[in-house]
């Protein structure tokens, strides 16, 4: 397969006024995409598409120049405004359109901003189609005739389709009553969302993190910095705190201790809630998934697979296996019986259908799941250093995989954004953690 140029995991994505995250980009990145999209519509009429945002200053920038890109290539366009990505990808297949596209960095800075495309199955697009719309960014900027440019209009209902589809992923015979919920949506897209699903569901809703500036998405609040929701939810005396990221697809949840739990835990929530009615075949989740959470679902009889770190890797692991359930530490869960993509909003609800099903509080409902102490620490990687191959670092990790045995496991990757080596030591108990990590660090990389 070719190599990607601005394609990366999940679209294209850099700080705003770049070389890719710019008005002219923007421009070239729409007509392509729609000269893409028009080669292969198969319906009737012109191709169309929706384009979602979330609060980032520069997200008008990049939708007029999308907009306008796609309009030159004749593809009709439908303005969602400012919701979840995962709302797009409801959208695109609700509506049966020809794609979906979001424009967002997630749990970025607000400096940073994004370009990403759904499929009209409401699913990441296959590698073919995106490595084809990178090579009509070379051709020509053009435009179609007067007659048969592409129609854009605004999409008013957006947030309200959104809002009943979330709801209607949760039990019509439970509800909500008697909750207290913070729910924090990171000045990001779900700031006019979330409050609404949870409180229409019949909790009681405070609302923090929905005061979007255009600059404050996810400073200092969100799924990246749970330690300000636990803090909230000791201070207003709530049963449980909700954080999401800047597109709220990515979810971590607090309880009124101030505990925060992650994605691996609340994923074992979900998926022993679905086991009480139905088998379950088998999870996916990442290099970075803790182990306590593989053994504790093998011990179930539930099968566990690893995929590369980043949910699209995830999804891919899923659909290869016919299994629903997936996700990461970092709180991206994928409920395919739900949604075609990980969604922060309708993973917090069947974490509550678990919390409701069973009458229980998430501590007690992760009583026999016994996670593992981890540790990372990252090391300079000297430019022309092969770490796959150094003698050194090979001998380490060997020396402390025998030392783990079946009681822990060693992991080391290369940062994909900084010349670092990220070593990672996982077990039974924190000492071997810090034993394993000594050994390696101590491996001169020069």
């Amino acid at each position: 397969m070719s190599e990607r140029k601005y394609f990366g995991t999940d679209g294209v994505r850099g700080e705003v006024g770049g070389p890719t995250i710019n008005a002219e980009f923007a421009l070239r990145l729409g007509y392509a995409a729609g000269l893409v999209f028009a080669r292969h519509h198969g319906g009737h009429g012109r191709p169309s598409l929706v384009i979602g945002k979330d609060t980032r200053i520069s997200g008008y920038m990049l939708e007029s120049a999308l907009e306008a890109g796609l309009s030159a290539a004749g593809v009709d366009v439908l303005l969602a405004g400012v919701v979840p990505t995962p709302a797009v990808a409801y959208l695109t297949r609700a509506l049966r359109l020809t794609a979906g596209i979001v424009i967002s960095a997630s749990h970025n800075p607000f400096q940073d901003n994004g370009i990403k495309f759904f499929s009209a199955q409401g699913t990441k697009l296959p590698d073919e189609i995106e490595l084809e719309i990178e090579k009509a960014i070379g051709e020509p900027l053009n435009c179609v005739g007067s007659e048969a440019l592409g129609r854009a209009r605004r999409l008013e209902d957006s947030t309200g389709r959104y809002i009943e589809f979330c709801k209607s992923t949760f039990p019509n015979e439970l509800d909500l009553s008697g909750l207290s919920i913070v729910v924090d949506a990171a000045n990001g897209a779900a700031y006019r969302i979330a409050p609404h699903v949870f409180r229409e569901l019949g909790a009681e809703v405070h609302a923090i993190g929905c005061e979007p500036d255009g600059l404050n998405i996810n400073h200092g609040v969100g799924a990246t910095y749970p330690e300000h929701l636990a803090a909230q939810v000791k201070a207003r005396g709530a049963d449980l705190g909700i954080a999401l990221d800047g597109d709220a697809d990515r979810l971590q949840m607090v309880d009124s201790d101030g505990r925060i739990y992650n994605g691996d835990e609340l994923l074992y929530v979900i998926v022993r809630d679905r086991m009480a009615t139905n088998p379950v075949a088998g999870v996916s989740g990442t290099l970075m998934t803790n182990l306590g959470l593989e053994k504790q679902l093998q011990s179930l009889g539930v099968s566990f697979e690893r995929a590369n770190v980043g949910d699209r890797y995830v999804l891919e692991s899923l659909q290869k296996r016919g299994w629903l359930y997936g996700g990461e530490s970092s709180g991206h869960l994928l409920c395919l019986d739900c949604h075609t993509t990980g969604d922060g909003i309708i993973a917090a609800l069947q974490v509550l259908t678990a919390v409701r099903h069973g009458g229980k509080t998430l501590s007690q409902l992760l009583e026999d799941l016994k996670m593992y102490p981890q540790k990372m620490v990252n090391v300079p990687l000297a430019a022309g250093v092969n770490w796959k191959s150094h003698a050194g670092l090979q001998a380490a990790r060997e020396e402390v995989e025998k030392m783990l045995g079946d009681r822990g496991r060693v992991l080391i990757r290369a940062s994909g954004t900084e010349p670092k080596l990220r070593l990672m030591v996982e077990a039974e108990d924190m000492s071997l953690v810090e034993d394993g990590i000594q050994q390696l660090v101590a491996v001169d990389l020069n």
